[in-house]
């Protein structure tokens, strides 16, 4: 309820101090999906979390792909939130406010469910919920800023980094490149770092018998 109250919230801000030409759907998103995704991870880890109390290999699959729903719900909510503070504003908007505006939507859910892996992937990798949800924070953008600090390595950061892909899906302007860009990603912290918790877990119920 907090996630949503505050992407509400920020968007209403938002519409009201922008000047009229960024006030569009894609920028609404961009803000108000982007501080929305520092919370989905959460709801990965807390999944994940008995894992560790009661492992089991047939289990870890399913338990991580569940994060799907509460991320596609943040995700959906987050787009009618930005659809709805943008339709009912009466202050000027730009001359084409809802362009782009059905790619945004899909980029606004994918952004919360590898938001939502990731959170399981550390949550399986790091015991304390604590750590593990400051991790989602750090690391990705801890990347992302060493990245961005050298200029031979700053193309990287939509290679290597969610939110350099975040950044591309929810300006609603994506070509081929850029879904391949967004497929590495998706391979990089949703696939494999789920992966190697589900090893390390694996690893950890071996050493435990």
């Amino acid at each position: 309820m907090g996630t949503l109250l505050a992407g509400l919230l920020s968007a209403m801000a938002l519409i009201a101090a922008a000047a009229p030409a960024d006030r569009t759907f894609a920028a609404l998103s961009g803000t108000v999906q982007s501080l929305m995704s520092v919370v989905t991870p959460l709801f990965g880890i807390l999944l994940v979390r008995d894992l560790r109390r009661a492992p089991s290999a047939a289990r870890v699959v399913p338990t991580v792909l569940a994060v799907g729903l509460p991320a596609v719900v943040i995700g959906v909510v987050g787009v009618l939130i930005c659809a709805a503070t943008l339709a009912l504003t009466t202050a000027d908007v730009a001359d084409e406010p809802w362009r782009h505006a059905g790619t945004v939507a899909v980029g606004s859910v994918l952004v919360q469910i590898v938001a939502g892996l990731v959170g399981t992937g550390l949550g399986l990798l790091l015991r304390s919920v604590v750590v593990a949800f400051l991790a989602t924070i750090v690391l990705p953008l801890g990347l992302f800023g060493l990245l961005g600090a050298v200029d031979a390595l700053r193309p990287a950061q939509p290679w290597l980094t969610p939110f350099g892909s975040v950044r591309n899906l929810l300006s609603g302007e994506m070509s081929a490149l850029r879904w391949v860009q967004w497929l590495c990603v998706l391979l990089i912290w949703g696939v494999g770092l789920n992966a190697a918790g589900a090893a390390l877990l694996k690893r950890r119920t071996r050493s435990d018998r």
